[in-house]
């Protein structure tokens, strides 16, 4: 959708924000050199938020083939 005036807006305000909604598609404004958007906004999921972390030391291929008796559990606590 091209950008509009804000006075075009004020017009039209309701048959935008359902274009918007029925197409999913960003609807632009310009007022004084400065460009707005009315835009959906989308759920993010929780694990959006997660942050990779490098927390395994050694190699992971290691892990695989660990047995519970190799791991010697009272002397790691």
């Amino acid at each position: 959708m091209a950008a509009m005036s804000l006075t075009s807006l004020r017009g039209k305000l309701f048959k935008v924000v359902d274009e918007v909604i029925r197409s999913g598609l960003p609807a632009e404004i310009e007022r004084k050199g400065h460009r707005l958007k009315i835009a959906l906004e989308t759920e993010k999921s929780k694990l959006d938020n997660l942050k990779p972390h490098d927390c395994i030391v050694g190699d992971p291929d290691d892990l695989i083939a660990l047995k519970v008796a190799e791991w010697q559990e009272p002397d790691h606590l």
